[in-house]
């Protein structure tokens, strides 16, 4: 029974025994809008507004004017993690969010680029950020440990909140899907209205992941300025 659950997140195939189902974070290129059109449709014009609204938002989150180019790489970032969430809401289409590796693959990029050029360019403020303001002088060697522990960690911790809000959905959904031969037919309607309660859960789970996800790291700008 647990073999069978975790399966749904297993990315071999059965096609040669190869890592095949990773092959489904490419379908958003089959979703991206035709920009070559000479009217433009409502799903080019949801995108305009989604990324004007990304794009407000990571604006008033970047203190540093170095930064202020690179909000495409966080709206960018947002898209990709957001169509993987729903692609992997839709029956036989592998979820790579649900992976470790897969998340750890931007937010570790992201922190080391961002860490590099604070310590090489910015390092004297990077080493402010280390001790709070106002902290005693007794207590600065624990909160230069502790403000570095934070600090190490957060790629991990941005990668695994994704992952584990990702796989708890999907186990939910697959869990009540697999044991609903075993409920009486006169329950079949309560069973039905749960598993769409749980897939509009799991789609606004999928948005504010991606948004908490993004924020926080476009966050990790604003101690480098």
């Amino acid at each position: 029974m647990m073999n069978n659950l975790f399966s749904i997140f297993d990315p071999y195939s059965s096609i040669m025994n190869i890592q095949l189902n990773w092959l489904s974070s490419t379908l958003i290129f089959l979703f991206l809008p035709l920009n070559y059109w000479l009217n433009p449709s409502r799903f080019n014009m949801m995108f305009i507004m989604l990324f004007n609204f990304l794009n407000n938002e990571i604006n008033n989150l970047m203190k540093s004017n170095n930064f202020k180019g690179n909000k495409i790489l966080f709206v960018s970032l947002f898209m990709m993690i957001l169509f993987n969430n729903f692609l992997g809401l839709f029956p036989y289409i592998f979820t790579s969010t649900s992976h470790l590796i897969f998340n750890l693959s931007f937010s570790l990029p992201i922190w080391l680029s961002l860490m590099f050029f604070g310590w090489l360019n910015k390092t004297q403020n990077m080493f402010k950020h280390l001790i709070p303001t106002g902290t005693p002088p007794l207590l600065m060697p624990f909160m230069v440990l502790i403000e570095t522990t934070s600090n190490m960690i957060r790629p991990g911790t941005l990668a695994i909140r994704l992952t584990a809000n990702m796989i708890a959905g999907h186990l939910l959904i697959t869990l009540l899907s697999q044991n609903g031969s075993m409920i009486p037919f006169f329950f079949t309607f309560f069973l039905v209205i749960a598993e769409i309660m749980l897939l509009i859960l799991e789609i606004s789970v999928s948005v504010i992941q991606t948004y908490v996800f993004t924020i926080l790291s476009s966050l990790y700008t604003s101690e480098i300025h």
